[in-house]
């Protein structure tokens, strides 16, 4: 963060001295450039100290922990450079783009300086509301960004109609519904962005969520089983996939053979149930604590782990865990997880 200079005081302008005579002064010295200031190195990823999972895939953790672009107070004071450093310290091999993060130049200069890596970006689409071709633009220059930073996957989620970013509508009883022509527009729409995606050598990953058009399990098949599978593949979240539909197994045995990226959610059941009765937002859901890091809820890890394992996943899997930073801190729950993921997974 830039800092603000001490303020000294004003100097006497020189018209205001007097007219008594001043001494003579001695000859300038030769100006000399100042010495350069080094920067200082930024800590890189240590192949000591990363995470090294048994079956090749490979870990991150997701920057909603520091900030959350939906409210943008929350975590406003955690900086790239503080993200990152703690990916560092933490042994994780990457992120995934967030919307506080700078331009493409400055965002890989700073994830080379780390040997840190970039997996993925969330799009907003809006094919229903807005059409294809004009949401093809934007989608465009998404992919170009993440292309530059040699990021694999695009993450897309259709936005018409959503709820998961009003504070005062709940997130379980109010979540949009497609007709039967949407959900062909929505599909063809996806195929032309997964072209897109091609274009800039990267997989588009479609993210079931909750308060969206594609939620629940049924949603999400019916969604695969109408896109290409060759241009539409699936992002699968372990904590949308509990609450949205009661259950993890369900997405991810139904869609295992177009799953290409993966976040690792927890659930608190107490704080699920509360939220609900409270008929709460998702916003203000998470913020009283219905989320977490894996092995700090309910979720079955091992089970869900092992059947990625056995049907070939490699890829990146994604500690994701929307929370306040203020009460949970990005660096204690990155080592919590850290902790159960290699002694509960990797055993």
């Amino acid at each position: 963060m830039i800092g603000t200079s001490p303020d000294g005081g004003p100097l006497a302008a020189a018209s205001e001295t007097t007219n008594v005579p001043r001494p003579k002064q001695a000859a300038d010295p030769p100006s000399r450039d100042p010495p350069a200031q080094e920067e200082p190195m930024a800590k890189k990823l240590s192949p000591d100290t990363a995470i090294k999972d048994p079956n090749g895939l490979t870990w991150g953790m997701h920057p909603i922990s520091w900030r959350n672009d939906d409210i943008p107070e929350v975590g406003e004071w955690n900086t790239l450079e503080i993200l990152l450093d703690d990916l560092v310290t933490l042994g994780f091999a990457g992120t995934e783009c967030a919307g506080f993060f700078p331009s493409p130049e400055v965002l890989k200069k700073e994830i080379d300086a780390r040997d840190e890596k970039i997996a993925a970006q969330w799009f907003s689409s809006f094919i229903l509301r807005d059409g294809v071709d004009a949401v093809a633009k934007d989608f465009e220059q998404t992919c170009a960004n993440l292309e530059y930073v040699n990021a694999p996957r695009v993450v897309v989620s259709e936005q018409t109609g959503s709820v998961q970013g009003i504070r005062d509508v709940s997130i379980f009883s109010n979540k949009p519904v497609m007709s039967e022509a949407e959900w062909t527009q929505l599909a063809r729409g996806l195929e032309v962005l997964g072209d897109i995606a091609h274009r800039h050598n990267m997989e588009l990953v479609y993210h079931h969520h909750l308060g969206t058009v594609v939620m629940t399990a049924d949603e999400t098949k019916r969604l695969m089983d109408m896109t290409d599978p060759s241009k539409v593949s699936l992002l699968f979240d372990t904590g949308h996939a509990y609450v949205g539909d009661g259950s993890v197994m369900a997405i991810l045995e139904q869609n295992i053979d177009r799953i290409k990226h993966v976040h690792f959610k927890d659930v608190r059941p107490r704080k699920l149930a509360e939220s609900k009765a409270a008929e709460r937002s998702f916003l203000d859901s998470f913020l009283a604590g219905m989320f977490t890091v894996p092995g700090d809820g309910i979720i079955d890890f091992p089970t869900v782990y092992r059947y990625l394992i056995d049907h070939g996943y490699q890829g990146w899997i994604l500690v994701e865990a929307e929370q306040d930073p203020e009460i949970a801190k990005p660096l204690m729950y990155g080592r919590m997880a850290r902790d159960y993921i290699e002694k509960e997974l990797f055993a």
